[in-house]
């Protein structure tokens, strides 16, 4: 089992290495993060970006099978309960090619508190062509992406931007 995960995270670091550099298209900081509507994994409703507009937003696009992004979830958890009242809020779109039941049953055993959208080819594409995971996006309250982080993410440096964002 140590040996497949230990596969699994080296396949990762490797994807995430090898398309972490920037492309001509990629969602540059400043830019206006790209609208879309997607498919709740909870219940099947589609939830427009629009609903977050006036929000700082970490977003992140992660799968269930994928190491470094099941590491970050119970930060990711964390983070979303202790700032959701100062106009913050996480959304994970996930890449999962197994369907909305999988990735289901995953946000109820992680207890994942914020949304979780089914992300679209389009989507990641919309992002600037999302490659490897985690990769997550830090969205000012004018609806400008202002960070792009490639790859697990320390809570230190989370916090830090967040809270340049809220203040």
């Amino acid at each position: 089992m140590k040996k497949i995960q230990l596969a699994v995270s080296l396949f990762c670091l490797i994807f995430v290495l090898t398309f972490s550099f920037p492309m001509a298209d990629t969602v540059e900081a400043s830019t206006k993060m790209p609208e879309f509507a997607l498919k709740s994994v909870r219940d099947g409703r589609v939830v427009d970006s629009s609903i977050f507009s006036g929000k700082v937003l970490y977003i992140t696009f992660f799968a269930t099978w994928c190491p470094p992004c099941v590491q970050e979830v119970p930060v990711l958890v964390e983070l979303q309960d202790q700032l959701v009242d100062s106009g913050f809020s996480i959304i994970g779109l996930s890449v999962d090619e197994e369907g909305p039941a999988a990735v289901a049953s995953f946000v109820e055993k992680k207890a994942i508190n914020y949304p979780v959208l089914m992300a679209e080819f389009e989507t990641t594409m919309d992002f600037g062509g999302v490659f490897g995971i985690p990769v997550s996006f830090l969205v000012n309250k004018k609806g400008n992406v202002v960070k792009r982080y490639t790859g697990y993410v320390q809570r230190k440096v989370l916090e830090k931007d967040i809270h340049s964002l809220l203040n």
